[in-house]
């Protein structure tokens, strides 16, 4: 089954030259905003800029794909410009960002995405960005596990089929059987994306889940543990404290496996 609502995600995006340092940074950083907040200043220069990006256990790249993650997932397009500027500049690339978008518009719904895509097609264009460097709309999909899938697909039929047959569906032969499979991210990333969106807007029924999904994908715990640190800045401490019980949860019970 072919769907072409990834295509009209990707093909929007048409439309990248390397932004200097300045360029990288957030734009909360602005003299505007120590004349308003010069405690949010400093905390924005030394706690948030010159202390959590600095951190070791996640990297530049991955630190960029969790708050664009969390970005979209909470509609917040105005620090998108800089924060898409800086994932390219630390090492996502455009097929990648573009590949977020599309799996975000499934997790955190089409209109932040399509908030997404109005950004990204301007930070597109100032690169020189083509569809050329765009994930494909049809593209060759990776193996799946049958039996899993399978397994999966009567456990949600059985749980929720007389609740809605359609989101049964959807979210076995849609969002299992093809969005997960596109190439554009590698399955750490996607789960990456994933996790980081759930945990922006406190969706902790589904964080279990994804988040053994994500270390089976080969995130490991001390990386899922700064997901949490960096996400405590970017989408509040209460989004992080809501998540942090399920996330002692899924390490504990994998470390008695």
């Amino acid at each position: 089954m072919k769907y072409l609502a990834a295509t009209a995600l990707s093909l929007a995006l048409v439309g990248v030259a390397p932004a200097n340092a300045e360029d990288a940074q957030t734009d909360q950083t602005s003299p505007d905003v120590a004349a308003v907040s010069p405690a949010l200043a400093a905390y924005t220069q030394q706690d948030l800029e010159g202390e959590v990006w600095q951190r070791p256990d996640l990297s530049k790249r991955d630190r960029s794909i969790v708050t664009v993650a969390s970005l979209i997932a909470r509609d917040q397009p105005d620090d998108m410009p800089a924060e898409f500027r800086r994932a390219l500049d630390n090492g996502v690339t455009p097929s990648e960002l573009s590949e977020i978008i599309t799996h975000l518009a499934f997790y955190t719904g089409w209109a932040n995405a399509m908030s997404a895509v109005e950004v990204a097609d301007k930070v597109f264009d100032a690169r020189d960005v083509d569809a050329s460097q765009l994930p494909s709309a049809n593209p060759e999909l990776t193996p799946i596990d049958e039996e899993a899938a399978e397994a999966h697909k009567q456990s949600l039929q059985e749980t929720y089929g007389n609740v809605s047959q359609g989101v049964v569906n959807y979210t076995s032969a849609l969002l299992f059987r093809e969005l997960w499979r596109r190439p554009a991210l590698e399955p750490r990333d996607r789960s990456l994306v994933t996790i980081s969106a759930l945990i922006s807007n406190s969706h902790t029924g589904a964080l279990s889940f994804h988040l053994n999904r994500a270390m089976d994908n080969g995130l490991t715990k001390s990386e899922a543990s700064e997901v949490l640190t960096h996400l405590a800045f970017y989408a509040g401490w209460p989004n992080v404290f809501a998540s942090m019980p399920v996330a002692k949860e899924v390490f504990n019970t994998r470390a008695e496996q």
